[in-house]
């Protein structure tokens, strides 16, 4: 029965790429002399933060690195913003959520659309994937263009993988 997969999924190289041009370009940048502003990848690729020592700095950096991440082709909706924090020292930061997978809510939100579209697929939840079956190609292709539609109404960035005939 012909099916496909779909993820969320972000590449970590590519990740990796943007937060080293960011660095090096706010270490050159005038409006950063002597500020020390700083992006911390987590260590398991869940978070990144950005450093520095006003509010604006933090928002100044933040755009950078918006700019560095939709050039190298992550999407930006993977990201979620948390509140910016004081830090010691006259310090604050900001974390960034990076969302990998797709949570259940979505899944379950997902599966609704595709229900109320009255396409003859079925979806179903694997972990945090999604998997659509149909009998035909044509179906399958018809609930790709429905998700890549909802996609900016859930917030959720989707790429679709595993595609079998």
């Amino acid at each position: 029965m012909p099916s496909f997969d779909v993820v969320s999924k972000i590449d970590l190289a590519e990740l990796d790429n943007a937060v080293n041009q960011t660095k090096k370009e706010l270490s050159t940048r005038y409006d950063f002399q002597g500020v020390n502003a700083d992006i911390i990848v987590a260590p398991d690729n869940t978070s990144v933060t950005v450093k520095a020592n006003s509010e604006d700095k933090v928002q100044a950096a933040k755009e950078v690195l918006l700019v560095k991440l939709a050039k190298r082709g992550i999407s930006l909706r993977v990201l979620e913003f948390g509140d910016i924090e004081k830090t010691g020292l006259a310090n604050v930061k900001q974390p960034i959520k990076l969302q990998q997978g797709i949570p259940v809510e979505k899944s379950k939100e997902l599966i609704k659309v595709l229900k109320d579209s009255k396409i003859k697929v079925q979806g179903s939840i694997q972990a945090d994937q999604l998997r659509v079956t149909g009998k035909n190609r044509d179906d399958l292709q018809a609930a790709m263009a429905l998700f890549r539609k909802e996609q900016d109404r859930l917030s959720l960035d989707m790429q679709f993988t595993n595609f079998r005939d």
